[in-house]
């Protein structure tokens, strides 16, 4: 994948945390162009290190601030 596509396009539901293998919020985009995905909780593990050696740092957990916990009474 390359830096450009990595910035365009939104991470999924399908896409999976290469460490854990929970939903990807985190796209960290090395100097060769190469890709690596994270969960919100490695992203932020591993953050000050990925920033190093990143050519691009994609963070998408801002989206998990609008999710709710539980499905409320009227979502059964």
């Amino acid at each position: 994948m390359t830096a450009l596509l990595a910035t365009t396009t939104p991470l999924t539901a399908a896409d999976r945390c290469d460490r854990c293998g929970a939903q990807a919020y985190i796209r960290v985009v090395l100097t060769k162009g190469t890709d690596l995905l994270f969960c919100a909780h490695h992203g932020r593990q591993y953050e000050l290190k990925l920033r190093e050696i990143a050519s691009e740092f994609h963070d998408e957990t801002t989206r998990l601030a609008g999710t709710p916990a539980t499905a409320t009474a009227d979502e059964h």
